[in-house]
């Protein structure tokens, strides 16, 4: 298993490159990713992009529930995005609990990241768009995807751009936040002063 590379890490905010070839290589970069993914716990990762693994190459992997499979996109583009932005707030229970406890309004959506353990912050996604990409077979595709599976992939496209998602925060004026466990091992979620 790869360990997944946290900031102020470079390659973090570097453009990655295209993939020219799907070879053995690629096949078991997948893997490796699809591993990490899969032990991260906390949080529970939804999405992993190369670079987080050290890879400077246009791939990456989202994992819209516990019990789905991994989805695999190499040299994806983004080719539609609507102008809607996603209302829907996917939270689990625990999060919830956490966000009311820590004074954030439930209709928020915090988004974390797995290279910036313990940061969250509040961020306005697009509701819907539209992905040109590749699987892991070579097979070209062109998806719509909406609301969360939405959010997940321009969240993983601004890491093949070299973005992190603090710099959407800033740009939209929202909050971050660090959470950490308090004596019930519950999340509590402290604004960052920005």
């Amino acid at each position: 298993m790869l360990k997944i590379v946290t900031a102020p890490n470079s390659i973090l905010s570097k453009p990655t490159k295209q993939v020219s070839k799907i070879d053995k290589n690629i096949v078991k970069l997948i893997g490796d990713m699809k591993e990490s993914l899969a032990a991260a716990r906390d949080p529970i990762g939804v999405g992993l992009a190369a670079p987080q693994i050290g890879k400077s190459l246009r791939i990456f992997i989202v994992k819209s529930t516990n019990k789905s499979q991994p989805q695999v996109f190499i040299n994806p583009k983004i080719i539609y995005i609507s102008e809607e932005k996603n209302q829907q707030v996917i939270q689990s229970s625990k999060t919830k609990k956490a966000k009311a406890k820590s004074g954030i309004s439930e209709n928020k959506m915090l988004e974390g990241c797995l290279s910036l353990p313990a940061i969250w912050g509040e961020i306005q996604r697009q509701k819907e768009l539209i992905l040109n990409y590749e699987d892991e077979k070579g097979k070209p595709h062109n998806r719509k995807f909406t609301l969360f599976i939405a959010t997940i992939i321009q969240h993983e496209m601004d890491h093949l751009d070299g973005i992190l998602f603090p710099k959407m925060v800033l740009e939209q004026k929202g909050k971050l936040y660090k959470s950490h466990k308090d004596e019930k091992n519950d999340d509590v979620f402290e604004e960052i002063e920005i």
